[in-house]
């Protein structure tokens, strides 16, 4: 487009048009491929006359696949020979060799069937690996045995590409049209060409500590994305996610920490010697008799207390423990030391009011007269 719009403003300067030579084209052209547009088959009529020189591959595999071999081995003969390629199971070896013939026409179809028994030797099946022989498909095979170091880590990472019960690797084969299997220090991978690349990104991510769920949302997205028409032309750095690696250090710190001393240009000053001490004392003036009894008094006392020090040690086994006196329960008596009953009555007659379902209480009695009390005495009397 730069090169089409620079040749329209030439001509508007000078005035003269340029022409085009045969073999000049626009470059838009030639980056646009149309929808569903696919290559034509090798045929016959391409190379008529064959190959000049015969070529051959072989390859090694496990003992655990030699049964699975021999049992398919008939249809690998059959799907090479639609090729024209001769092929042969040697089981002492353990090898596979595929070689072309006189009637092989597709230079190509030996580096296909080379992919074929590799594919069969990494314990890929026969109804996945005969898909190689077609034109659109390819296959890569990722070694990721030596991309860590310990055997435990590896052993962990490479169950989280797999996933729990086989889930992450059926996210990924559904995301990139490819067939995943993984087996022992190799990851085999078939499918398009595009889609073998989404692959060795996301396993080389994995052993790398990068989790496989963060490269199956931007495979998620982008295919999303590649359905909308307008957005296939434009950047898709906006839409998709960003997951930053944070490394977080768990160091602690220390509990001393070093404090660093002020920088003084003087150098710090020349500890003194042991005559120094003994002249600043004035022991250096003394006989050596008195000296080494004044060590010895010395080591007396140092004696003296480790020996008390120790004694005290060996008498706290026979002092008892102090024993915590026992508190006895006191009951609280009222202040005034006399207790109100009248207000014990009240209570009591409040308490039988609130109650559901009770009597009304009586009303109260009139209080007797002295007239009728005599009366009853003087009638008992007679």
């Amino acid at each position: 487009m730069a090169a089409s719009v620079n040749g329209d403003a030439s001509e508007t300067q000078t005035g003269k048009k340029t022409k085009k030579t045969k073999n000049q084209v626009d470059e838009s052209e030639l980056l646009t491929v149309p929808d569903g547009w696919k290559e034509a088959p090798f045929s016959r009529e391409d190379n008529p006359r064959g190959l000049l020189e015969e070529s051959s591959f072989a390859t090694l595999f496990p003992k655990y696949r030699e049964a699975y071999l021999k049992e398919c081995w008939p249809l690998v003969e059959k799907a090479l020979r639609e090729v024209h390629i001769k092929a042969s199971l040697d089981l002492i070896e353990g090898s596979v060799t595929v070689s072309t013939s006189k009637k092989t026409f597709d230079p190509y179809a030996i580096v296909r069937a080379r992919d074929l028994i590799k594919l069969l030797a990494r314990s890929v099946p026969f109804e996945q690996a005969v898909r190689i022989l077609q034109d659109d498909m390819a296959c890569d095979i990722i070694k990721i045995g030596t991309l860590v170091r310990n055997r435990e880590r590896f052993v962990k990472r490479r169950q989280r590409l797999i996933g729990p019960k086989g889930s992450t690797l059926k996210a990924l084969e559904l995301l990139t049209n490819c067939y995943v299997m993984v087996q022992g220090n190799t990851v085999s991978v078939l499918g398009p060409h595009g889609g073998l690349k989404e692959v060795r990104k996301v396993v080389m991510d994995t052993m790398r500590n990068i989790h496989p769920i963060y490269n199956i949302k931007t495979l998620m997205i982008k295919r999303e994305l590649s359905r909308d028409p307008e957005l296939r032309q434009q950047s898709w750095e906006r839409f998709l996610p960003s997951f930053r690696h944070k490394n977080l250090s768990k160091r602690k710190e220390p509990k001393k920490k070093s404090v660093k001393k002020e920088y003084t240009p003087f150098p710090p000053p020349q500890p003194e010697n042991k005559v120094d001490q003994e002249l600043a004392t004035g022991e250096f003036f003394l006989r050596q008799n008195v000296k080494k009894r004044k060590k010895m008094e010395e080591i007396k006392v140092k004696q003296a207390e480790a020996l008390s020090r120790k004694q005290e040690q060996r008498n706290q086994a026979f002092i008892p423990p102090k024993e915590k006196p026992l508190k006895k329960k006191s009951q609280r008596a009222p202040s005034d030391g006399q207790l109100d009953i009248d207000a014990i009555k009240d209570k009591v007659k409040k308490a039988k009011t609130k109650k559901l379902g009770a009597p009304p209480p009586p009303p109260p009695l009139p209080p007797p007269s002295s007239s009728s009390n005599n009366k009853k005495s003087k009638k008992n009397r007679g």
